[in-house]
């Protein structure tokens, strides 16, 4: 494959790679949310939040519409989530293997 391809893979990978990002995307995942709403959930203060949106945006991860003063974002490409569940596997998969480790002791 064109390494081109595996760099652009990988800035939208590290896009996604905060735990305030994920938490963002997970809530975006439930539909089409304000800033404000994103701002209250990850506890940041507002431009800590609109500089991951933006970092988010230029990856296309998510997309955005303004609506008088308030700016809603939502899922550009849904289907990012689908990565969610399997990062959740090697979380289980690593808890496992922890347990069987430490049942060998």
């Amino acid at each position: 494959m064109d390494a081109e391809i595996y760099k652009r893979k990988a800035q939208i990978i590290k896009a996604m790679a905060h735990p305030s990002r994920l938490l963002m995307l997970d809530v975006l995942s439930q539909g089409e949310r304000c800033v404000c709403e994103l701002q209250r959930l990850v506890g940041s203060d507002i431009s800590t939040v609109s500089k991951h949106l933006a970092l988010m945006k230029r990856a296309g991860i998510v997309t955005d519409r303004r609506q008088g003063l308030q700016v809603f974002y939502r899922l550009r490409v849904p289907c990012i989530l689908h990565l969610f569940d399997c990062v959740d596997a090697v979380l289980r998969e690593n808890a496992l293997e922890q347990e069987r480790a430490a049942a060998r002791r």
